[in-house]
């Protein structure tokens, strides 16, 4: 027995060695740490659990008979995170550039599967050099079980992606199904196809991380949620993210103990918005000054600025919070504000966080690059979102709220649970000077002073309309609240919402226009 047991020993440490010191020095000397370091460093002490580590390939051909290493490339297996049950997978560079075929590819979806049927979280580690080339049509079929599979999980269980390296081709399509992704600035970077085929097609002469790296994804195409300094900077981040969501669709956020009192007013909200309704200032302020301690974990901070998502507690529960913000493009509504919104709005829903909406938009951006580029289908994707969600939801409209846009941020048409407005709420069809011009047009071409006769109707039209109360006359607004109170009323909301019972009609599914 002891020949076996030391047999196993062997084993066991040649699976742990991966690719061996060589290569496990180069991924060091890249700045990257090790599949298994990273594991160590994203789940808690002596909790991990491997599955498969003596699994290997099964190919022959172009010198794969002599390239068997034990786990083919990547690390499976589940632990704990704050003492929260997750499934891990970790590509392996060090083992073949950690590509993906066909055993490689089983072991991922083994680890999916499990993560189903235990609903818990599942979160991807990828560093990998795509797919293997030497296995062929067999490494496709691999790429596609996993796609199949982040799709049926999808909306079940919390899926998290994590780039530490190189995703490029098919690779992209599995993170790009995730809930969130986290990127690694200067080592990590995802496209569909790299700057060499990018130089023969069009003759662009551009670097990976100018291409696909953590900013570009975090600033121009909205792929990456989170561009991070450092691999421990992303774990960090992932483990900060769970805290705020339920490991399935079935189970509630976890909820901690709140030291913040629950019926704390913050006299400085009363003087936050400015007199001059074109005048900006910081959303994100509000919302700091309203949650619990003031801590705001913000998704795709630096993309799309002019709304703002994230997570958040009251009264020590999670709550999932969008916000135009009057500081970037006044608060105004674009493509890529609408696909952000809607998305983060359907990750919310989906997993029962309650969905807290700050407002204050203008109405949607004009012009023909947004019109020519869909503003209609776009912005209908936050439309379809907000109308779609069954969890709670609750807004606060702070200033403007205009036209479509009204309608579209959880107004009480569209099921808003609970709909509050600041005594600075301008609920219109449009802006005084706009909706002036239009309905006396002829009487300003005709008088004397036409600019003092436009200044004098704006200023009537203003009185008359541009406030919450005519909104809340016909209960198009549950209550106009004093700023300072705006946490306590929220809390006591949620409170009363937390056994909300609603559904949408029996289907297979919508069509969201995509």
């Amino acid at each position: 027995m002891n020949d076996k047991i030391a047999e196993l020993r062997r084993r066991q440490q040649e699976a742990e060695f991966g690719g061996g010191k060589e290569r496990i020095d180069a991924q060091h000397k890249k700045g990257k740490l090790t599949a298994r370091e990273r594991l160590e460093l994203l789940l808690d002490a002596n909790s991990f659990q491997e599955i498969d580590s003596f699994v290997k390939h099964r190919a022959r051909d172009f010198g794969l008979d002599k390239q068997r290493f034990p786990g083919d490339g990547v690390v499976t297996g589940y632990g704990k995170i704050d003492g929260r049950l997750v499934f891990v997978f970790a590509q392996d560079f060090t083992v073949l550039g950690g590509s993906l075929a066909e055993a490689h590819g089983a072991k991922i979806c083994k680890i999916m599967d499990t993560a189903l049927k235990m609903g818990a979280p599942v979160i991807g580690l990828n560093d990998s050099g795509g797919a293997r080339v030497q296995e062929g049509v067999v490494s496709l079929g691999a790429y596609a079980d996993i796609f199949l599979r982040n799709t049926l999980c999808s909306g079940v269980i919390p899926q998290i992606s994590v780039i530490m390296g190189p995703c490029a081709g098919g690779a992209v399509y599995s993170p790009a199904i995730t809930d969130f992704i986290f990127m690694v600035r200067n080592t990590s970077y995802m496209f569909v196809t790299g700057p060499k085929v990018v130089r023969t097609v069009t003759h662009e002469d551009i670097s990976s991380e100018a291409l696909g790296g953590a900013d570009t994804h975090a600033t121009k195409s909205g792929v990456a949620h989170f561009a991070c300094d450092s691999e421990i900077e992303a774990l960090d981040g992932v483990k900060r993210l769970l805290t705020f969501i339920p490991p399935n669709n079935l189970e509630d956020p976890p909820a901690k103990m709140c030291s913040d009192p629950t019926d704390r007013a913050d006299a400085e909200l009363n003087d936050i918005v400015p007199d001059n309704p074109n005048k900006p200032y910081d959303m994100k302020a509000v919302i700091q000054r309203v949650v619990d301690d003031g801590d705001f974990f913000e998704v795709h901070r630096d993309f799309a600025m002019n709304i703002v998502v994230g997570f958040a507690r009251l009264a020590g529960k999670p709550v999932g919070i969008i916000a135009n913000q009057p500081a970037v493009l006044a608060g105004v509504l674009d493509i890529d504000s609408s696909r952000k919104g809607g998305r983060f709005i359907r990750f919310c829903d989906a997993f029962n966080i309650p969905i807290i909406t700050f407002e204050d938009v203008p109405g949607f951006l004009p012009g023909t690059d947004q019109e020519w580029r869909g503003i209609i289908v776009n912005g209908a994707k936050l439309l379809y979102a907000y109308c779609e969600a069954t969890a709670p939801k609750i807004t606060v409209i702070t200033r403007k709220a205009y036209g479509g846009a009204y309608d579209v941020m959880n107004s009480k048409h569209i099921r808003g649970d609970m709909n509050f407005a600041w005594p600075s709420a301008e609920i219109a069809v449009m802006g005084p000077k706009g909706a002036v011009e239009i309905i006396f047009s002829k009487q300003i071409a005709a008088a004397e002073k036409p600019e003092e006769t436009a200044e004098k109707l704006i200023a009537e039209y203003t009185a008359k309309f541009a406030n919450p109360y005519i909104a809340a006359e016909r209960g198009y607004i549950d209550e106009v609240i004093e700023p300072r109170f705006t946490r306590p009323k929220l809390i006591a909301a949620l409170e009363m919402l937390q056994n909300k019972v609603d559904s949408n009609p029996k289907k297979k599914h919508g069509n969201i226009p995509l």
